[in-house]
């Protein structure tokens, strides 16, 4: 709602005003921010590790969910506990964090980043992985 002055009416915004307000009051207020977090995709994650990289495949998922499905060689360490546990991670090489989605894992990635460590989030998670075909290297 907006006061007009003149007539002493209040209006409701025009629906463009009230979506550009929204669409502000969302960026502004986002649970987390994915600074010093680069996004891989499925295929560049693939190549990673054919190559035989040397990384950290990290799963922030829950025990039951990994226990569904996993991709390969990944370890596992709930977002929930990423802060008491932190130390088990190592500072000297890339880590690449993926969940189901993606969300936490960019949480993850940022609050990571902050700590001093070189992350990557999984693009779209698990499920991104899976849809890539790439499924050979998951286990279940």
């Amino acid at each position: 709602m907006f006061w007009d002055k003149a007539t002493g009416w209040s209006y409701p915004k025009p629906a463009r005003e009230r979506q550009d307000e929204q669409k502000q009051l969302q960026e502004e207020t986002m649970f987390f921010n994915t600074t010093g977090c680069q996004n891989i995709g499925p295929n560049e994650l693939h190549q990673k590790m054919k190559s035989g990289e040397n990384f950290l495949l990290l799963d922030v998922r829950t025990p039951q969910e990994y226990a569904m499905q996993a991709i390969g060689g990944s370890y596992l360490l709930p977002l929930q506990e990423l802060g008491p546990r932190i130390h088990e991670l190592p500072k000297d090489k890339e880590i690449v964090v993926y969940c189901r989605v993606g969300n936490r894992s960019a949480y993850a990635c940022s609050y990571l980043s902050r700590m001093g460590y070189k992350v990557k989030n999984l693009e779209g998670g698990i499920i991104s992985w899976n849809i890539s075909g790439k499924v050979s290297l998951a286990t279940a």
